[in-house]
């Protein structure tokens, strides 16, 4: 009898773990239509669910288009379309086959499919679902100082296996093409290997500061190259998942640019629990494997060189990991709050305090470092808020706080706290059906998201994985956006960025540093208007066409107090630092581009 009640229990324990719906797969933030779809019907009404944490699960954009069904008569002709449009592309995750104008299909287990291109293979008791496609696109961005090519090419395979495990693989090998990006405008060897080419400008310390996806350049001289590879394995049920995958996680409500997590820098490996044990909480952690970009002058490899008894030392770079978490909360419909915190640290090995996913990391760093009195890590706080007041209208904000000090908040101290917050609005589908509006503001105070120690700062291959602005910015973002037909997305939209004073963070000077105005002397400034069409002819395969204006600028630094820790700079200096080559002055840039698998 007691053998029968365990064999009992593990059955039933078994049983509710393999009780599934659907792949738990992420779908990619680069499949903008299918991301606007969902959040035209979340604004409007039609469905719910939480939008500081992305990206979202085929499951739950599975379950998210079934619960709009069931809303049918809410939706105009072209929602139902599109509705209907999306219902076929996630066809495997519903135990249904795809259906595709031309295809070679027994319609129930498998379909090899032409003019969308992809093979779906699905058993007839549902224990194994596979789908493989191939990938394939090219852009060309002209502007007065030329024409760049870039196209790319791969493959991507999902699979699901005994309805509790998923496995999937990506790969899209890039390249960038043209006269601008060639060894004439980048003469230098470094240069090639960061790679100051679209998403850097001239400067060899960080970035551009603009809103495009992280990547690390290899050696070209007629461009750059980069090669994307994402994946991951996920052991899931319907209440959440446990798994490790290297993917772009993106934290915080926002439609342009995240002050939290962005997910615009490179996609990084990570172990990842998320929890959904009911409709109104879901916890996400993840503990990642960062890229420093710093090199550690004790950890080299030694190499024999022709000619010499001296071995070539190559460094390595720093350990840089990072744990994080995110409680959201729903506790009706038409309010989402989700707070969490994170912790940066450069241990020799992965400390195991930081693999608890439920936990204060401030705490846990204290106690492992203040008794040695030695530095302690990097931590950080932050919330994000979403009020849907009415149909149609969301508000909300993000709010990230790096370090903060109650008494900072008085207007007797002239110390500011290194945080930056967000706010913005979407106004959707009133008085016109398609229609919306969106605006954001950002502000980044002096200090955020940098540290003392460079390998513990807020960055991931030397890309802020915050707000693409970093501190001491501005950003303001407009948009209005139609969707005339099934398929199709038109933009209009505006960006103000403006760098402030920039700062190093040194640690004896840094009350100085943030006793200085914040957004004070702007020393670079971008103006941008875009318009962009946008239509997916099969799911995943999309023609784009976007004409744009924009004035980049730099500004002379004319203060005369500068503090040590101030980088100071004539206007060329910022350009050149803040903007790549291809963008900087007054442009006008057409981009024509043409994908499938995206």
């Amino acid at each position: 009898n007691r053998m029968k009640r365990i064999f009992l229990i593990i059955s039933l324990l078994v049983s509710i773990f393999l009780y599934v719906e659907a792949q738990n797969i992420p779908v990619p933030m680069s499949y903008v239509r299918l991301y606007d779809f969902i959040d035209e019907l979340i604004t409007d009404g039609v469905i719910t669910h939480q939008t500081a944490v992305r990206p979202y699960t085929r499951m739950q954009v599975a379950h998210m288009l079934e619960q709009a069904q069931l809303a049918d008569s809410t939706l105009n002709v072209r929602q139902k379309k599109d509705l209907a449009f999306y219902l076929n592309e996630f066809a495997l995750e519903r135990d249904t086959m795809v259906n595709n104008y031309v295809q070679y299909t027994d319609h129930s287990t498998y379909n090899l499919s032409l003019a969308d291109p992809q093979f779906s293979y699905k058993a007839k008791n549902n224990s194994f679902k596979m789908r493989l496609r191939p990938i394939l696109g090219a852009n060309i961005i002209a502007n007065k100082k030329g024409a760049i090519l870039q196209r790319w090419w791969g493959a991507e395979l999902q699979m699901d296996i005994a309805n509790h495990l998923s496995i999937w693989g990506s790969l899209r090998d890039y390249s960038w093409n043209g006269n601008w990006l060639s060894d004439q405008y980048f003469p230098s060897a470094y240069d090639k290997i960061r790679g100051a080419k679209i998403h850097y400008g001239n400067s060899l310390q960080a970035p551009a500061l603009r809103n495009l996806p992280g990547v690390q350049y290899k050696e070209a001289n007629y461009g750059g190259d980069f090669s994307d590879s994402k994946g991951g394995i996920n052991l899931y049920s319907w209440w959440g998942s446990i798994g490790i995958q290297r993917d772009n996680i993106r934290w915080g409500d926002a439609y342009n640019s995240s002050n939290i997590l962005s997910g615009r820098n490179p996609a990084v490996p990570m172990i990842t629990l998320q929890l959904t044990p009911c409709k109104w909480f879901q916890f996400d952690y993840f503990h990642a494997w960062l890229v420093s970009n710093v090199l550690d002058s004790t950890y080299y490899y030694l190499e024999n060189t022709a000619g010499s008894d001296v071995a070539l030392k190559n460094y390595r770079p720093y350990n840089k990991f990072m744990a994080a978490n995110m409680f959201t909360f729903t506790p009706i419909k038409y309010l989402s709050f989700s707070f969490g915190n994170s912790v940066i640290y450069a241990e020799k090995t992965i400390q195991a305090a930081y693999l608890i996913p439920i936990a204060f990391y401030k705490s846990l760093d204290h106690l492992m470092t203040k008794g040695v009195r030695t530095q302690n890590q990097n931590s950080q706080v932050f919330a994000s808020l979403s009020v849907r007041p009415v149909d149609h209208l969301q508000l909300y904000g993000s709010f990230y706080l790096d370090e903060v000090k109650f008494s900072r908040f008085k207007k007797s101290n002239p110390q500011n706290n290194p945080i930056s917050y967000l706010v913005g609005f979407n106004w959707s589908g009133w008085p016109v059906k398609g229609l919306s509006l969106k605006g954001e503001f950002m502000r980044s105070y002096i200090a955020c998201y940098t540290h003392s120690i460079d390998v513990l700062d807020w960055s991931s291959n030397s890309y802020n994985m915050g707000h693409y602005m970093g501190d001491n910015a501005q950003s303001i973002y407009a948009e209005l956006a139609y969707r005339p037909i099934r398929g199709a997305l038109l933009k209009l939209s505006y960006s103000n960025d403006r760098k402030y004073n920039s700062y190093a963070y040194l640690r004896d000077n840094i009350g100085a540093t943030i006793s200085e105005k914040p957004f004070d002397y702007c020393i670079y400034s971008n103006n941008e208007v875009r318009l962009d069409g946008i239509y997916e002819v099969h799911p995943n395969m999309f023609m784009t066409l976007s004409l744009g204006y924009n004035n980049a600028q730099g500004f002379d630094n004319i203060k005369t107090n500068a503090l040590p820790s101030e980088d100071i700079g004539d206007a060329q200096y910022y350009l050149d630092k803040f903007s790549p080559l291809f963008y900087q002055g007054k442009n006008i840039t057409a981009t024509v581009s043409f994908s499938f698998g995206f």
